[in-house]
């Protein structure tokens, strides 16, 4: 069953709120507002009493369900700070969970218009978010710019919805066909349909791990998706030479890819697609891993392991390719895809060592802002840690006060590692401050509405 865009009419959103309780020195703290809105979302808002005039509008991250819960911050620790500071914190659970765009977008521009029918006009509004969050801020910046000032961006799928999926079918294409498997890859029929492949090609990646041959083919795997080798902070980060090392590292983190989002979330994005949505047809692997930000482990991998590297990116190319549906892609382009067009200034930060969502998608935001002619309104800013959105609350202040200062000025101003760091050390000298200089490796299957040609 297709789920339909929904557009939230602005009549409905007169919703019956009681008027805001007058702020008093002798208040203990921020004023905190459940509600729900006419779609079903509930909404959180908090308010301190020394409210600065800026509203920051937070997009939480995918959720499988079944709870829903409104969230206004990225965590429990950057929470308090904000609030210390003067912010005004609101955000929606979206009316859906899973792969929910077409709810997240105007539930959350539903949330700022009953914050400004209950508080009044904010002087600032930003929207920002972490991981699909990221994805929806994103979305907002091209599709509301008029409702906000700027956008921050953090771990986001800022490549959309397309390239994701087509990026996420390569490793386990991979996997499948070079560790021997039958399992479907795409149009699952079920929840429990994507469980069990998911665990038959996981334990398939379990078997291949005891020899150096389904090392190297799992090294190679993870390459198609630019894994990296230092992919979780609990991991030791690996010296450049030691492929061992680096491919245990991967290896944890293609079955985490596994078991979250090739399978499961996938199927449920299906769902709401009306059908597949990603294809392999055409792609010449060898050329893939060519681009890939870990080639080179790859091939001393296969040459350690006595196995031809040629042969298997052949057996790759002559395998039976995945087509799409082209509805379901439409649905998927029109709905989670970005043209590339900026009309505010957006900052996306991204951690190098991100598993889940590779901060190579930072480079298929870049290809598309720049084709678009919106390069100047955007930069992008590197951590030094494993994990996806393992930011410390330093690094998330840092980003965000150096947009405020981009919308002060007129011009970006300290967006350098050391200017980054120094601000964040200024923000919480308890908590870290890693901004690297940084280039990621292109993208390995990008897909925009600013190139025709990516489309299908």
């Amino acid at each position: 069953m297709r789920h339909g865009t929904r557009i939230a009419c602005a009549t409905a959103l007169l919703l019956t709120l009681p008027a805001a309780p007058a702020a008093t020195a002798a208040d203990a703290g921020p004023t905190h507002v459940d509600g729900q809105l006419p779609s079903g979302a509930t909404y959180m808002m908090d308010v301190p009493t020394n409210w600065n005039g800026t509203v920051l509008l937070f997009s939480h991250g995918y959720n499988a369900g079944p709870a829903n819960p409104a969230q206004d911050a990225p965590d429990a620790a950057t929470k308090p700070l904000l609030l210390q500071q003067g912010y005004a914190l609101i955000g929606s659970s979206y009316a859906s969970t899973g792969w929910a765009v077409t709810d997240a977008v105007p539930d959350q521009m539903a949330t700022l218009k009953a914050f400004t029918t209950r508080f009044g006009q904010a002087s600032r509004t930003l929207a920002w978010g972490r991981s699909y969050g990221g994805l929806v801020t994103t979305a907002i910046a091209e599709r509301h710019p008029d409702a906000i000032d700027g956008s921050l961006s953090m771990c986001g799928l800022v490549h959309g919805g397309v390239a994701n999926w087509n990026n996420t079918l390569d490793p386990v294409f991979a996997l499948k066909t070079l560790l021997g498997s039958d399992v479907p890859l795409v149009n699952l029929p079920s929840q429990q349909a994507a469980t069990d492949a998911a665990n038959t090609l996981t334990a398939k990646v379990d078997s291949a791990q005891s020899t150096t041959e389904g090392r190297a083919r799992i090294a190679l795997a993870a390459a198609l998706h630019n894994i990296p080798v230092w992919n979780a902070p609990t991991q030791t980060r690996p010296a450049a030479t030691d492929w061992g090392a680096q491919q245990a590292n991967q290896y944890d983190a293609v079955k985490g890819l596994l078991k979250i989002a090739a399978f499961n979330r996938r199927q449920e994005a299906e769902v709401r697609a009306g059908g597949n949505m990603s294809w392999n047809t055409g792609v010449d692997y060898a050329r893939l891993l060519g681009k890939s930000s870990v080639r080179k482990e790859v091939t001393e991998l296969y040459k350690k392991a006595g196995l031809s590297l040629t042969k298997d990116l052949a057996a790759l190319n002559r395998a039976p390719r995945i087509k799409a549906d082209q509805n379901a892609v439409s649905w998927m382009s029109s709905t989670s895809s970005f043209t590339g067009k900026l009309a505010k200034p957006q900052l996306s930060i991204h951690t190098i060592g991100d598993p889940l969502v590779p901060v190579q998608t930072e480079s298929a935001l870049r290809r598309a802002v720049s084709a678009a002619g919106s390069a100047p309104l955007l930069r992008q800013a590197y951590v030094d840690n494993a994990g996806h959105c393992t930011f410390s609350t330093a690094e998330q202040l840092a980003a965000l006060h150096t947009l405020e200062d981009r919308l002060t000025t007129g011009s970006w101003q300290g967006t350098d590692p050391a200017s980054l760091n120094a601000r964040a050390t200024a923000a919480d000298p308890t908590t870290p401050a890693r901004y690297v200089s940084y280039r990621p490796t292109p993208y390995l299957r990008p897909y925009d509405l600013a190139h025709p040609a990516d489309r299908r």
